[in-house]
C-alpha cells in the first residue's frame, strides 16, 4: 500500500509539474552545487545528523513539556499564566523552526525514519506534518512568490500581498489590519485548514494526494493528540474560560512568529513576485535564480537568531538547499554570496530583523495602495 502510495505521489507531483515550467539550468546552478559540495569534504563538517540538532532538540522539546507542565498544574494568576502562555508559544514556533522543518525536508537525518518522526512533531503542535509536505515542500518551494501556484503568499480576499493579487477597498489599510489576522494563522491551521484540504483534496485551487493508511492514522492520531494536550487535560484542573483564553495567548503568540518569519523571508520590497511568460506556463528565468531572487536573507549575523529560527533567517539557502541542515546555512551562506556575485545574480538580504519587519510594512502599504 505505501509502495502504491508513493508511485501515485510521484505521478501527481509530475503532472503538476507539467504545468508550469523555469528557463533551462546556465552554468550557474551547477557551479553552485560543486562548491557546496566541495565545503562538505570537509570531514567536521556533516550535511544531516549534526550533534547540534539532536541537542536543540531535545532543548526545545523539554522546554516544551515543562512549560506546558508548569502551565496545566502548576499557575494559578494571571501573572503566572501569561507569560507561560507566551513563552510556550514561542518555544512551540521553535519547534516548528528547528525540528519539524528539517525533519520534512529530509535535512534532520540521513534516516528516512528519523526524519520522518521529526516531521510528526508538527502533529504534536496541531498541524498535519503529511499535508505541510505537499503545500510547502512542492507548492510553495517549487513555485516560490508565484501567485495561484504558492499557496503561501495567498490569504484570499483579505489581504492583497503579490501585485498579481486583486486589490479591495480595504487593502488600503492591511498595512495595519494584517498584523492582527497574524495572530489567528495558528488557529484557523488548528480548527480548518487540514480539515478542509483532507476533505476537499485541495490545497487552496491544487490538487494533492490526500493521505491513506499510516499517513491517515497519523492525520487523525496527532489531532487527537493535539486536542488532547490543548483542551482535554487543562480541562481537568481549570475552567472552561481560562483554558481557552490560556489557547488563545498560545496560539496568538505562535501565528504572529510563524507568520512574521515567513513574510520576511518572501513578502518584502526586495523579493520578486515572478509570472509565468504569456500563453507559455513559462518563468523566463531558471528555477535556482528565481529561488535566490524571491527570498530575502535577514540578520545573518545574529546567532541568537538563527538557532532560534532554525536558520530561517537564511531562507535563500534553505530554498537551494533545502535537504541540508540548517546548522550549516551560515557558511553555506559564504558560498552562495560569493557565487551570486560573481554571476551577476541578485542576493538578498536585510541586516536586522527590523530593516526586514520595515520593509515588509511598506510592502504591505505599498501592495494596499497601488495598484
Amino acid at each position: 500500500m505505501q509502495v502504491n502510495e508513493s508511485h501515485q505521489s510521484m505521478v501527481l507531483e509530475k503532472e503538476t509539474a507539467k504545468k508550469l515550467k523555469f528557463a533551462k539550468n546556465s552554468g550557474f546552478k551547477t557551479e553552485l552545487r560543486r562548491r557546496v559540495d566541495e565545503l562538505f569534504q570537509d570531514p567536521s563538517r556533516k550535511a544531516r545528523d549534526c550533534p547540534q540538532m539532536y541537542a536543540k532538540t531535545i532543548i526545545l522539546l523539554l522546554s516544551f513539556f515543562g512549560l506546558y507542565s508548569l502551565l496545566v498544574f502548576v499557575a494559578q494568576t494571571w501573572w503566572q499564566v501569561i507569560p507561560l502562555c507566551i513563552m510556550l508559544g514561542v518555544v512551540t514556533a521553535g519547534i516548528g523552526f528547528g525540528i519539524q522543518h528539517d525533519g520534512a525536508h529530509h535535512a534532520y537525518s540521513d534516516s528516512l525514519w528519523v526524519n520522518k518522526l521529526m516531521a510528526m512533531s508538527l502533529d504534536l503542535i496541531g498541524g498535519s506534518s503529511y499535508i505541510w509536505h505537499w503545500k510547502h515542500n512542492f507548492f510553495h518551494h517549487t513555485y516560490t512568490n508565484i501567485a495561484g501556484y504558492d499557496m503561501d503568499v495567498d490569504v484570499g480576499v483579505f489581504g492583497r500581498l503579490s501585485p498579481s493579487h486583486p486589490q479591495l477597498a480595504f487593502h488600503h489599510w492591511q498595512h495595519y489590519y494584517l498584523w492582527l489576522l497574524y495572530g489567528l494563522l495558528a488557529i484557523k491551521w488548528h480548527f480548518y485548514d487540514d480539515f478542509h484540504c483532507l476533505i476537499t483534496g485541495k490545497i487552496g485551487d491544487r490538487r494533492y494526494l490526500r493521505p491513506k493508511s499510516s499517513n491517515l492514522v497519523i492525520f487523525f492520531g496527532g489531532k487527537l493528540v493535539f486536542f488532547s494536550l490543548a483542551f482535554a487535560i487543562p480541562l481537568q484542573f481549570h475552567g472552561l474560560w481560562q483554558v481557552l483564553g490560556s489557547y488563545g495567548l498560545v496560539a496568538v503568540t505562535l501565528g504572529v512568529v510563524l507568520s512574521v518569519v515567513f513574510q520576511l523571508a518572501h513578502v518584502v520590497e526586495e523579493a520578486d513576485f515572478s509570472l509565468p511568460i504569456a500563453g507559455a506556463s513559462l518563468i523566463e528565468k531558471e528555477w535556482a535564480v528565481h529561488q535566490i531572487e524571491t527570498t530575502v536573507n535577514f540578520s545573518r549575523h545574529n546567532h541568537l537568531m538563527t538557532w532560534l529560527l532554525g536558520g530561517l533567517n537564511f531562507q535563500v539557502e534553505h530554498h537551494l538547499f533545502p535537504n541540508i541542515c540548517h546548522i550549516n546555512y551560515p557558511e553555506l551562506s559564504k558560498v552562495v554570496e560569493k557565487t551570486c556575485r560573481e554571476y551577476g545574480v541578485k542576493y538578498n538580504q536585510h541586516a536586522s530583523f527590523w530593516s526586514g519587519l520595515l520593509s515588509h510594512y511598506r510592502w504591505l502599504r505599498k501592495m494596499g495602495t497601488t495598484c
